[in-house]
């Protein structure tokens, strides 16, 4: 639609201060024709746009030039509102900012389109606090002051200093360059360099933070996706894994991934079962996601696992025994 293409072209004046019409084009993925008759209408609606000329030259706002135009359309104002429904600012302590901006998104817009939004809106629910089982989702606390100063770090390029319990140990400080933030599953993580080795922080065992004056030691671009599945693959390649193979109904095959860390090797039986081999952080982690499992799955390989879960089997049927 013009009226959409239009308020993209002053939202990109806004951003960029002045681009010529063949930037514009490519922008808006329009010609340099429609660009310049999109200049012409906005110049007679009273925008004030102008052009410069000269080989730097091309098209601009007038200094201090501002709009309360959002340029939000019903689907795009939809997208915002369900984000802002999403628990995940939570871990990064802007549950009370987005709450506002929302509210300020929907003053934006125009009256027919706050009712559809906010109504639609209102029909989707996003990770709630339970699943179908009434398990209620465990939700991280992170104190409103670390997050504050760990986002001022991040942002501002500083290091940091952070109080850090590890799983099992008492708290330490550590200094560190923040390179950026993830969150998964409700739990964030900080990621940083300490000492040029990489490392990965839960946000929820940092008990206190300093950002420090002097600036990180941190590329000046980052990769985040690419920075997190590197982490992952090197977390799950550490410790004491185990591989194991199972024969499982396959309806509860996705419920086996969600615990396993890695996929090996596939195939489906003639009797509808599944058989996989899966690697598990640990022994320990291994005997757990079977049990779990019950009759619907059997482990094959490797014997210590057969022999702990019949061990664990016999047991439970010691305790239930019929006494009398």
């Amino acid at each position: 639609m013009r009226a959409d293409r239009l308020v993209s072209l002053v939202l990109l004046l806004r951003r960029h201060g002045r681009l010529s019409a063949t930037a514009l084009a490519r922008e808006l993925e329009v010609s340099t024709r429609t660009v310049l008759r999109d200049i012409e209408a906005l110049s007679a609606a009273g925008v004030p746009v102008y052009a410069e000329r000269g080989r730097h030259g091309g098209f601009a706002l007038l200094p201090g030039f501002r709009t309360e135009l959002t340029g939000l359309n019903p689907d795009e104002a939809l997208a915002l509102l369900v984000a802002g429904s999403r628990r995940g600012a939570q871990a990064f302590g802007l549950g009370s900012a987005l709450a506002s901006a929302m509210l300020k998104v929907v003053d934006a817009l125009p009256k027919s389109y706050q009712d559809t939004a906010a109504g639609a809106a209102g029909r989707l629910l996003i990770d709630p606090e339970t699943d179908l089982l009434s398990r209620r989702l465990v939700e991280e606390e992170v104190p409103d002051a670390v997050a504050a100063e760990v986002l001022r770090a991040v942002f501002a390029g500083h290091r940091l200093r952070i109080h850090y319990a590890a799983a099992g140990q008492d708290a330490k400080w550590r200094t560190v360059d923040p390179i950026g933030l993830v969150t998964i599953r409700d739990k964030g993580y900080l990621l940083a360099t300490r000492e040029g080795e990489d490392r990965t922080y839960r946000l929820s065992r940092v008990l206190a933070a300093e950002r420090l004056a002097e600036p990180a030691q941190r590329p000046e671009r980052v990769d985040l996706d690419r920075a997190w599945q590197e982490r992952s693959t090197r977390f799950r390649a550490g410790g004491d894994q185990v591989s194991v193979v199972v024969r499982m109904a396959a309806g509860r095959r996705e419920e086996l991934l969600g615990t396993a860390l890695d996929v090996l090797a596939e195939e489906a039986g003639a009797d509808g079962r599944l058989r996989l081999e899966v690697t598990f952080q640990d022994p320990r982690h291994a005997v757990w996601a079977l049990w779990q499992l019950g009759m619907d799955a059997e482990a094959l390989e490797p014997p210590w696992l057969r022999a702990a879960l019949r061990d664990r089997a016999a047991a439970i049927a010691t305790r239930y025994a019929d006494s009398s």
